[in-house]
């Protein structure tokens, strides 16, 4: 989280049981409220595989009497999808609804299970015939510096009047520090870029940060072929291909034409959670256990 902290005033925790580390709250502080950090996208407690209930239980209330004795108020938590974890973990899940947490925002997100995958629609194997027969090529590049300078930072700007959450400096400095995790697809027409995706790879997941293309995408089939290489060859040892959210005004709306999209390459929706947290009820954890 180094390359962003200068936007935010930092209040991560990390717990211990008899000095070993066994959980972390990756959270930053705005006035009285600390929320799981927001520059990160997936957040909440995150736990070491080995920890029991009460483990968690314990490490969660010193988490909130933490709080309070700083003078904060409320705790927001962005919870993490199931598809991201390496091990079965809703005991947080559980405390929440002992705390009378409220929900107050919930993602949506598309994904592709490939244990059961499903059939890829013929209208998005259409497009990948357009760009076979044009002859378009996919290359992983090393670098980001086109597809940000030449695609991405031009369409967000036209279609959103928004940047990419990451600077180009930004995304590369990670891609520096996770060299293997962080990779760029791009695809290219007789060596002109036309289209590329930035996938975030870790244990059991392709998740996608970055799409985009030119204007001809559709004449093309520039992403319909990009995505079908990506999910049938790059990452078909995976157990989820993730396209990411398709949300809009903080989680009240989905783009349905990109929702559409995703969907016909087998991909079914996912849910996100987002949770405020009253410290004054830490006390309705003391009598869960009897």
């Amino acid at each position: 989280m180094d390359y962003h902290q200068d936007r935010f005033d930092d209040f991560s925790l990390m717990i211990y049981k008899k000095n070993k580390l066994i959980a972390v709250l990756p959270a930053n502080k705005v006035e009285d409220k600390i929320f799981s950090h927001q520059g990160l996208t997936y957040g909440g407690l995150i736990l070491r595989k080995d920890l029991n209930f009460k483990d968690i239980l314990e490490g969660f209330k010193n988490c909130m009497e933490l709080l309070v004795t700083n003078g904060l108020k409320e705790l927001y938590l962005s919870l993490i999808p199931d598809i991201y974890k390496t091990y079965p973990s809703n005991e947080i899940d559980y405390l929440l609804f002992k705390l009378e947490a409220n929900l107050y925002r919930r993602d949506t997100s598309s994904s592709i299970f490939y244990n059961e995958p499903l059939k890829i629609q013929s209208n998005r194997l259409q497009g990948k015939k357009k760009a076979e027969k044009l002859q378009l090529e996919i290359k992983e590049e090393s670098t980001f510096n086109a597809f940000w300078n030449e695609i991405l930072i031009p369409n967000l700007d036209k279609t959103y009047g928004s940047e990419p959450v990451h600077s180009l400096d930004e995304i590369s400095l990670l891609k520096k520090s996770f060299p293997k995790n962080i990779r760029q697809f791009n695809v290219y027409q007789n060596n002109n870029l036309v289209a590329g995706a930035t996938i975030f790879d870790i244990k059991t997941v392709a998740h996608v940060q970055y799409i985009s293309a030119n204007e001809d995408k559709q004449k093309l089939g520039s992403l319909d072929f990009l995505f079908e290489h990506l999910i049938n060859v790059t990452f078909k040892h995976k157990v989820y291909f993730d396209f990411g959210t398709s949300n809009k005004n903080q989680g009240q709306q989905i783009n349905e034409g990109l929702l559409y999209w995703k969907e016909g390459f087998g991909a079914r929706t996912i849910t996100q959670d987002f949770y405020c947290v009253d410290l004054n009820n830490k006390h309705k954890l003391d009598t869960i256990l009897k």
